[in-house]
């Protein structure tokens, strides 16, 4: 006997699992370990470690506010150096991040938006954020020292399903200032729907930011 399994329902299976598997960490290839060290040092990023030893080298950054870090050394991967390709940072402001890169010195592209799903081509790029400012769908990349490519994505509402909302969670006060900002902006909205002042504001805010978070319905 065979069962068809739907897109759907392998979605939900995927995030019923019985073992957490949390991806923590990646392997980016680089060419000189001490170069790479200073660039992602001069990010701000945090260094986790730095193990030196006979048989090879690990040292470990952590981007501001993420989960998983980033490691690279020698003897820990027989990629080619520079050969990852647009690893994914996600912010909430990327004008904001574009900025902060700037200021630390990273040479980074400006703001811009995919005319489709390619991102190979270079025409697949268009200049400037989405046009609706939509989420998911404004970038901006850089590169280190050997060629690896990072890529900024913005995003500002998820995704139904894509986190847990006993989970919902900010990691910079920047993330948090902004959530409130756009709360603030939908619950005007709101006020003026009803014709009336909403004393309740505040458990309308907790409401609407954690529903942006989550992919949930947002409170009209």
């Amino acid at each position: 006997m065979s069962t068809t399994v739907t897109r759907s329902e392998e979605i939900t299976d995927a995030g019923t699992g019985k073992v957490d598997m949390k991806l923590e960490v990646i392997t980016i290839p680089v060419s000189d370990v001490d170069r790479a060290k200073t660039f992602y040092a001069s990010l701000g990023w945090r260094l986790d470690a730095d193990f030196n030893r006979s048989d090879g080298r690990v040292v470990q950054f952590t981007p501001p506010g993420s989960d998983c870090s980033v490691h690279f050394g020698t003897n820990i991967t027989s990629a080619a150096s520079g050969s990852a390709q647009y690893l994914f940072l996600i912010v909430s402001d990327i004008q904001a991040a574009r900025d902060d890169l700037v200021a630390h010195g990273v040479e980074v592209s400006e703001v811009f938006h995919f005319a489709g799903l390619n991102r190979v081509e270079s025409k697949a790029r268009l200049s400037g954020p989405a046009p609706d400012r939509g989420s998911y769908g404004s970038f901006v990349s850089f590169r280190d020292p050997d060629g690896n490519a990072w890529l900024l994505q913005e995003i500002t509402t998820r995704l139904p399903g894509r986190l847990n909302p006993a989970m919902a969670r900010f990691g910079s006060v920047n993330d948090l200032a902004g959530a409130l900002r756009r709360a603030e902006a939908a619950h005007g909205e709101h006020e003026r729907r009803t014709g009336q002042r909403d004393a309740n504001w505040p458990d309308w805010y907790a409401t609407y930011i954690v529903a942006e978070q989550t992919g949930h319905g947002l409170p009209s």
